[in-house]
Order: structure tokens, then sequence, then C-alpha cells
């Protein structure tokens, strides 16, 4: 459904982006933002399922700055590589990268972003930082970014049984920002992630059927 496309960033440097585009008119967009494993084939499934709701979806490739076309397997290894490539490239640029695939699709109307684990974070500073409407999946690097005020409203989705992110790390966000939604499921930290152990198809449907709604709300009606 998607193509590989070039994304210019702010940096003069030019990283590769996963592009679905919807039949017809799109909703508005969405910036895909990866797990630490790169932009996988899953994450390609990702967007190509937002596609298919209606919206113009971008994955990009945040680690072509630091080593071109990485997709690491999701095991102790490709874990450990991710997490020193996501170390190395730091949040920061990121956020940038974010407002750069933003841009790129703004033709499709109003951009929101959804992320994934160390993307979780990601879309909470795009929601903070960048005033997109976002959506952050167990990001466990969130806390100490929830005293920034908002520009956009966010939405959480965490797993209880997801270790990394405990009880406590999940009411902060309820505590300090309880304008927004916060939703927990009886499942593990990677429940949507369709290609491991980890998912959870109860868990991952619902929090999908929110997500499109907070998406077709803040995106699709907002425009």
């Amino acid at each position: 459904m998607g193509q590989t496309i070039n994304l210019n960033t702010t940096r003069m440097q030019c990283i590769g982006a996963y592009l679905a585009q919807p039949e017809g008119k799109p909703k508005g967009g969405i910036v895909v933002i990866q797990e630490i494993f790169g932009v996988t084939e899953h994450i390609r499934h990702v967007a190509d399922g937002f596609a298919r709701a209606g919206y113009t979806a971008i994955a990009p490739a945040f680690f072509d700055h630091l080593e071109t076309g990485v997709e690491l397997k999701y095991d102790d290894e490709g874990m450990q590589r991710g997490r020193e490539l996501v170390t190395e490239l730091g949040l920061e640029r990121a956020v940038e990268d974010v407002a750069s695939a933003a841009e790129a699709i703004s033709s499709a109307g109003r951009i929101g972003t959804v992320g994934y684990c160390w993307g979780g974070t990601v879309a909470l500073l795009a929601a903070l930082r960048l005033g997109l409407p976002s959506v952050s999946y167990y990001g466990a690097r969130n806390v100490p970014f929830l005293g920034e005020k908002p520009k956009a409203p966010v939405m959480f989705h965490f797993g209880e049984m997801d270790k990394s992110i405990p009880p406590e790390a999940v009411q902060k966000h309820r505590d300090m920002l309880p304008q927004m939604d916060v939703f927990t499921y009886p499942a593990n930290h990677a429940f949507n992630r369709d290609v491991g152990p980890q998912y959870d198809e109860a868990s991952a449907t619902l929090a999908y059927q929110r997500t499109l709604a907070f998406f077709d709300k803040h995106l699709a009606q907002g425009a």
C-alpha cells in the first residue's frame, strides 16, 4: 500500500520515511513513531492500517541519521542495539523529525501522531511541544516530561502487566495531566505489536478503536 520516500529534516540531512496514502481525500495525517527497532514491517503495517482508516500516514526512519535502513529483530540483541541507537539519536532530534514529517504531509489536513514504546514518549513530546494531537502507547520515558504544559490533547495506553511502567508511573499521568485520557489494559508492554508473544488482540483492538475515535475527533472533525 505504501512507499518509501525521502524526508528533508531541519538538520540538512535527508532520512527515509514510509508513506501510506488512503483512497480518496484524507481525513487528516498521522505521523507513526516507531519503537526502538526501526521502521519494521510491523510499523509499516501500522501505517497501512491508518491509511485504510482514511488518514495519510508517514513513519520517519529516525535511525537514518545514524545508520541507514535499520530493522532490528525483536530479541535481546535487537533490544540492546535499539536502546543504543535511541540514546545516540536523542529525543530532541526525534521531535524535530516529527515536525518535518508533519510538514511533509500537511496537505492531508490536520496532523497528529501515534507512537509506541520509545515512540510513545516522542508522541507525548509532539503534543507538548509541537501542538500535535497525539496517542502514546506504553511510553516508559514519559514521566520526566509530565510537568510540561500540553499544546494539544494526548491519549495514553498502558499494559497493566508492563514491568517497565509500574502502576505509580501510570498514576502520575492521571495526576499531572488530569484532562487527558489514560487507559490501561490487562496486557504486557508492546501489546499492540502483533508479531510477538506480548501481543494481546483484545487489548490492541480496543486501544485502536479508542485511538481512531481520538483522531476522528481531533483531526477529522477539527479540520
